[in-house]
């Protein structure tokens, strides 16, 4: 099967998106599958292109045996809405323009949103080649924008929500990654035998238990320290505020450290905070390699997740608890809904409301207690992903459902 795999968001970026993205090629490509990658230039978050691709147009190469074909992209920081559409659109364009003479030989085209600008331009190569197109559903646009308060306008939300439903009728295969995602497509009246659920999981390779890395703690003068750690996106869907209002309320217990691993919108936010409130007990890191995220796991004794509490974030499932739960570390949650579910199903970590302050702190100081219950909940939660949420397996699903459509194009 040919598959062409048309992302704004690919490696060596690193991020959520990304990660799901060139795993699931990965093993197309190692089952015989003949995938190619069709993306921009790599910018996210910071907006620097690095400087190898400054100055071209388009650049072929080959990351980890698969053809990636990357456009130009007006790249700009993970900030401001205006500027970051400006980015989503430019790569919708030159995807268009320069990805035609690889959706005409592909067997489907698989698109995945945010941001669905993306998904325009698989739906405009498949209309133009009749090569079918996925529309894989990794957040809801723009619903999540009127949630936030980032847009208001009604009449670009209203032309949003038209092109939103033109996409999901469009499409050969929703596939939400959720099942409250699919539910509430479901109800909206996106055809029930369209939704196929492939949820997010963990490379199990490469998320795996390994010893703390005393060398890394002591450079960063955290020995001795017990380490409450967030890696990922500093954006305004975390509520990493709520964070730093648990650590000034914890100084009292100077053994407790808070680590933010990662870049975002917020980032400058959260570090005036620190310096403002004079806080000892918070260290910044910058984002990290993908290749070096296990070692910055395996630094904290307790990861958390956490998300702004908006009804639209019980469908929402952080794809960092998984890789979390294979490197066997125990989870404080600041969730609710269907993450809330998994992570108490799990066993393998404390959940409490989100954006709930005292009841993070609460958990941290139980945890913080009870090196026995760490170890247990660290397990549990190990053996939970490896059986439910094995990355390998849910793409070798998705390749089936995928390989469904090429018959049906073929009858």
């Amino acid at each position: 099967m040919r598959i062409l795999l048309l992302t704004h968001h690919y490696p060596p970026e690193i991020g959520a998106p990304q990660a799901r993205l060139s795993e699931m090629a990965q093993v197309w490509h190692r089952d015989g599958h003949e995938v190619t990658v069709l993306t921009c230039f790599p910018n996210h978050p910071t907006g620097i292109v690095p400087p190898e691709y400054k100055g071209k147009r388009f650049v072929e190469e080959i990351r980890d045996g698969i053809p990636v074909k990357r456009c130009w992209v007006y790249a700009t920081p993970n900030v401001g809405f205006f500027k970051r559409i400006l980015n989503h659109l430019s790569f919708m364009i030159t995807a268009v323009l320069q990805g035609h003479q690889y959706a005409k030989n592909a067997d489907i085209i698989v698109s995945s949103s945010p941001p669905f600008f993306s998904v325009i331009a698989a739906f405009i190569l498949s209309k133009r080649y009749a090569v079918p197109y996925v529309f894989e559903v990794r957040d809801l646009w723009p619903a999540i924008f009127k949630e936030l308060g980032i847009l208001k306008n009604r009449l670009i939300l209203w032309v949003l929500e038209r092109l939103e439903w033109m996409l999901y009728m469009n499409a050969a295969l929703v596939v939400p990654v959720t099942d409250t995602f699919a539910k509430d497509l479901a109800q909206r009246g996106v055809p029930k035998e369209k939704l196929v659920v492939i949820k997010n999981g963990v490379n199990t390779a490469l998320f795996q238990p390994r010893p703390t890395p005393e060398a890394l703690k002591a450079e960063l003068g955290l020995s001795g320290k017990f380490i409450v750690g967030y890696m990922g996106a500093h954006g305004i869907s975390h509520a990493l505020l709520r964070v730093i209002d648990a650590a000034e309320r914890l100084q009292d217990t100077p053994d407790i450290h808070i680590l933010f691993v990662g870049e975002g919108a917020e980032k400058s936010l959260l570090e005036q905070a620190v310096k403002d409130r004079k806080l000892t007990n918070v260290t910044f890191i910058p984002g990290q390699d993908k290749a070096k995220v296990p070692d910055w796991y395996a630094l904290m004794d307790v990861s958390l997740v956490p998300l702004r509490n908006i009804p639209l974030f019980r469908a929402f499932i952080p794809s960092k608890m998984f890789e979390i739960m294979g490197m066997h570390r125990p989870i404080i949650g600041m969730v609710a809904g269907e993450a809330a579910q998994i992570l108490t199903d799990s066993g393998g970590a404390l959940v409490g409301p989100p954006e709930d302050v005292e009841a993070l702190i609460k958990n941290i100081h139980t945890f913080y207690e009870n090196p026995a219950m760490r170890e247990a909940y660290a397990t549990a939660g190990e053996t939970f992903v490896k059986r439910e949420f094995n990355r390998e397996i849910i793409a070798q699903t998705y390749a089936t459902h995928l390989d469904g459509i090429k018959k049906m194009r073929e009858i």
